[in-house]
């Protein structure tokens, strides 16, 4: 089995005359947790809706475990096990559930669409307590859940069909600090549990800098710098990059130069 769990190469995206990925290549190791950061237009969702399936690249290859995932898949089954391999989890989580069905009934129906002939109570009762939510949550309705309650809910689902790759789309953008750090460690527990390997969506550094090992830096669909997380955002080379880190507010902050810098790259 190949040491990177994911591997993209060459992908390339465009609508109509603009390119939103353009060429873009990277590798993530099994366990690993890889960041992609951008502002809005930058082709960073783009880049993940493809890696999920949700998009199709007009060029490029994504290979999980080595083996392709960028044709047509031949029939259900190749459909569901495909689907096993790589989720995502979005940023809104009382629009990715559904909210006339309970957790339990969520949990429920993902199980038994994968993993028909499995001891489904017991595994309901795994996944609520590895997301920290236990079972006195399993009766509650969506609406009935905080924020971040309701973002636990969907990291359980997507551990249910135990996937290679779990990407996540700004998961914790619409929480509030306290819940985000709440929601950080909890992944940080289950990648010490699991060899799952995470992919970062997202223009918060912060986020970057907690929970990710390496970085890739994207800017009108290309790549313009990646590496070590550490080092990337303490010594960054292209000028993006200092301007996404410089555009953090702080003491001594200047939105004025912070625009005119924007408007000075090419």
């Amino acid at each position: 089995m190949p040491d990177n769990v994911l591997e993209v190469s060459g992908l390339h995206r465009a609508y109509g005359d603009v390119r939103a990925v353009d060429d873009v290549s990277f590798t993530l190791p099994a366990g690993g947790s890889l960041g992609i950061v951008g502002e809005s237009g930058s082709g960073k969702t783009t880049t993940a809706r493809i890696v999920v399936g949700l998009e199709r690249a007009d060029a490029g290859e994504v290979l999980v475990h080595g083996r392709d995932r960028t044709g047509r898949s031949r029939g259900r089954a190749q459909r569901l096990a495909r689907a096993r391999e790589v989720q995502m989890v979005f940023q809104d989580p009382y629009l990715s559930l559904d909210p006339r069905t309970s957790v339990e009934a969520v949990l429920r129906e993902t199980l038994r669409l994968h993993f028909p002939g499995r001891d489904h109570a017991a595994r309901i009762r795994e996944l609520l307590d590895q997301v920290g939510l236990g079972t006195r949550a399993a009766d509650a309705l969506p609406r009935r859940l905080s924020g971040g309650q309701r973002q636990r809910v969907a990291i359980a689902r997507a551990l249910a069909v135990e996937p290679s790759v779990l990407v996540l789309d700004e998961a914790v953008a619409a929480l509030d600090v306290s819940v985000q750090a709440q929601i950080l460690n909890l992944l940080a527990d289950i990648r010490e549990q699991t060899a799952i390997g995470y992919l970062f969506i997202t223009h918060d550094l912060g986020v970057v800098r907690c929970v990710t090992d390496d970085v890739i830096v994207m800017r009108h669909g290309a790549i313009v710098e990646s590496g070590r997380t550490a080092e990337v955002l303490a010594a960054p080379e292209h000028p993006y990059t200092r301007l996404l880190l410089e555009s953090v507010p702080r003491p001594g902050w200047d939105p004025g130069r912070i625009a005119a810098a924007r408007r000075a790259l090419p």
